[in-house]
């Protein structure tokens, strides 16, 4: 059996009541943390409060050598962890695909995901969000300006209406990186001016955490702004109902009449 389980967002509390009992009864456990982590949370932390033993694989040991995991998890029950959740975003797919291929049995048990909670957090309803995009490190990308697959996404969510989140770049273990990087709003913002200076977007900080912070403005405003700790990500509202625009004023203290309110 190869379960995969989504850890939440924050630390090691967050995860749900089914995957703690999962987590704690299964013989071997593997996570990774490139994609996303738990700033609330070591792997020390999770091991202790689950009182369970954790390899943390890199990129390459799950999306590229993965047998060891697919080998122990065709005679033992095996965790495999991610922050967020395992399916949106941190996609696993693929393993989940090569566990099939070699008949294990698998099971996905859900964590809080990035995207839900921003919705809850700046008060604009899951369902009017479009196509998300990820805003990647200059260095990343290599190209000049933003990346095609950001403006492409905001241009076409924006003229649909819809709302955008832009998930911010995280680099863990990159050749260019001295020690593990995590693109803050403030940086986003910046990037995201040199196209949409007069862009209304909104900073969700430590979602998940015991004190997120949601504050909205132009994106050159809140280039010039800092907001703490990661993790970080951006959101660019689309057309506001009426009951969506007062959340923003009130939780973001935005300013109404930059906002699209229909």
């Amino acid at each position: 059996m190869l379960t995969f389980i989504g850890l939440g967002l924050y630390d090691e509390r967050s995860i749900t009541v089914e995957g703690r009992e999962a987590l704690r009864t299964a013989d071997r456990a593997y996570a990774e943390f490139y994609t996303s982590e738990l700033l609330g949370a070591s792997v020390a932390d999770l091991e202790e409060a689950h009182d369970t033993n954790i390899e943390v694989r890199d990129r390459a040991g799950v999306e590229q050598h993965p047998d060891d995991i697919l080998s122990a998890a065709e005679t033992e029950d095996v965790a495999f962890l991610t922050a967020g959740d395992t399916m949106i975003s941190t996609t696993h797919v693929d393993l989940r695909l090569r566990a099939h291929d070699r008949e294990i049995e698998t099971r996905v048990i859900h964590g809080v995901t990035a995207q839900t909670a921003a919705s809850s957090l700046t008060g604009l309803q899951n369902y009017r969000f479009g196509k998300a995009t990820t805003l990647p490190f200059p260095y990343a990308h290599g190209a000049d300006g933003l990346p095609a697959s950001v403006t492409n996404t905001i241009d076409a969510n924006r003229e649909d209406g819809l709302h955008t989140v832009v998930y911010l770049d995280i680099k863990v273990g990159h050749e260019r990186a001295a020690e593990d990087e995590y693109m803050t709003a403030d940086v986003g913002a910046e990037l995201l001016a040199e196209t949409y200076p007069d862009l209304v977007g909104v900073v969700v900080a430590r979602a998940g955490s015991p004190g997120p912070l949601v504050e909205a403005g132009t994106m050159s405003e809140l280039a010039e702004r800092e907001f703490g700790d990661p993790l970080h990500l951006l959101v660019v509202p689309g057309e506001c109902h009426l009951l969506e625009a007062d959340a923003l004023v009130e939780l973001a203290d935005a300013d109404r009449d930059a906002l699209d309110v229909v």
